[in-house]
């Protein structure tokens, strides 16, 4: 219960953004998949000028993998917002995994394997929510080489870790169409879990726009756990990858900012629009900011870490 009240509580310092009515569009909803019995539905938003790229965003939304919901407000509001620029929008549902686990039991060994299922669970749902898009994409009006994936928090670590899996051919991404690549992939606040060592990716993977508080210790901005191979790598030991490998993507650092980035996606719209457009126009670019916003201020989340969030400290 702890949990789920702490979970809550960061809903609140989420941006309250309220669009007008006559600003909204009214989503379609659409079962995608359907696991151990249970229905997986997404949300689809038509744009009323679209953009001449015919471009989709697929959004997976933010909560520890304990809770949340694609149609939660906020969520509805940022998808109404990208909608504004163009995009056809599709917030999806996955399977929360950490929702019935007791973290009383959890040591930091046995939270690796924890985290881990978590991820790839999510991660392969996001593959089949892409795949039914893939079916449906003439249909929706929507180009298959223009969809960018987007998630805040434990969505952003799924849109990683399936665009991981995607270059490595891991199980996770098993249902992705074989030709599909992600034009983009923008994480809020994200990770990429990695076993027996860094990060690899066999082939390259889409370009990536980083968003991350320096200060975050609930997705880690630099690795947890710190001192095993296994683990969560953040945006400070994925950039290295990337650098080396002439990777394209774009980062900005909130400095002394912690998990309070995972709020900002309406907020940043206006570098999200800037990123797409310069990816989709095909520029290969590596932009590096170190953000500071007097609108951006540390809360409790800042001084929180994983264990604290999980236990309901």
């Amino acid at each position: 219960m702890k949990r789920v009240l702490l979970f809550s509580v960061l809903a609140f310092l989420l941006p309250r953004v309220v669009l007008a009515e006559n600003d909204t569009v009214a989503p379609e909803t659409f079962q995608f998949v359907e696991r151990n019995g249970k229905p997986l539905l997404m949300d689809v938003y038509h744009p009323v000028h679209p953009r001449p790229d015919s471009a989709c965003i697929v959004y997976m939304f933010g909560g520890g993998f304990v809770v949340g919901a694609r149609d939660e407000e906020y969520n509805r509001n940022y998808c109404q917002a990208l909608v504004k620029h163009g995009f056809t929008v599709v917030a999806v549902d996955y399977r929360l995994h950490l929702k019935e686990v007791d973290f009383d039991t959890v040591t930091l060994f046995t939270m690796q394997r924890v985290f881990r299922d978590a991820i790839n669970i999510a991660a392969a749902d996001g593959a089949a929510a892409v795949a039914y898009l893939y079916r449906n994409a003439a249909a929706w009006g929507v180009a298959r080489n223009r969809v960018i994936l987007v998630g805040t928090s434990a969505g952003a670590i799924s849109v990683l870790q399936l665009d991981y899996c995607r270059a490595n051919s891991f199980t996770p991404a098993s249902e992705l169409p074989k030709v599909f690549i992600p034009a983009a992939v923008v994480a809020y606040s994200g990770a990429v879990y990695a076993e027996g060592g860094r990060p690899h990716y066999a082939t390259p993977p889409a370009p990536t726009f980083f968003l991350h508080g320096t200060a975050d210790k609930i997705v880690n901005y630099k690795k947890f756990p710190p001192v095993l191979r296994n683990g969560l790598y953040g945006v400070k030991k994925l950039q290295k990858i990337f650098l080396r490998n002439d990777y394209p993507h774009w980062i900005m650092r909130f400095d002394g900012i912690g998990h309070e980035v995972a709020t900002l996606p309406i907020y940043t719209i206006p570098e999200f629009v800037a990123f797409v457009d310069a990816t989709l126009s095909g520029r290969r670019m590596f932009y590096d900011a170190t953000v500071r916003d007097n609108n951006v201020v540390p809360t409790e989340w800042s001084r929180m870490n994983v264990f604290d969030l999980y236990n309901g400290e």
